[in-house]
């Protein structure tokens, strides 16, 4: 079952910091999924050891794709019927803190970003706030970010 405000506290307490127990994938592709994916076991405290494509991190070499691709977390997230999180993409109404929200800045079909949604005010973009690594953002406006394509993913 999913803690939420055990995830909230810990993506309040990160969001602006590096906790020194994950690696930080900022100047190699974006630490966002991490970051993301921290959050989530906060909330959980469960990993998915399945080789290939389960959800988990040992350390910076050994880890699942699905703990730092936006991509791989998602198929993770809506696949998955074993331990660890699973998440179903909702409308901006189906949304509550501690679920992500994920950005295709391209439009070219593959998701680049992976914030933690913290609050959703009255599911406008300029009242959902949001926290995020790569670039450290905390109670960040989703109005704020320029994307093509937007999902929203709700943990279940």
């Amino acid at each position: 079952m999913y803690d939420r405000e055990k995830a909230l506290d810990y993506a309040r307490a990160w969001a602006l910091d590096r906790n020194p127990g994950y690696y930080d994938y900022s100047k190699i592709g974006g630490d966002c999924t991490n970051f993301a994916s921290q959050v989530l076991y906060a909330g959980y405290g469960v990993m998915n050891y399945k080789p290939v494509y389960g959800w988990y991190y040992i350390n910076a070499n050994d880890k699942s794709p699905s703990w730092t691709g936006v991509n791989e977390l998602y198929n993770f997230l809506i696949k998955n019927r074993g331990p660890g999180p699973r998440a179903v993409e909702v409308p901006i109404t189906g949304i509550e803190p501690g679920d992500l929200v994920q950005f295709d800045f391209k439009g070219d079909g593959r998701f680049d970003h992976t914030p933690v949604i913290l609050e959703t005010g009255d599911f406008t973009p300029e009242t959902i706030l949001l926290a995020a690594h790569s670039s450290n953002a905390y109670m960040r406006p989703l109005s704020t970010y320029n994307y093509e394509n937007i999902r929203f993913l709700h943990l279940i």
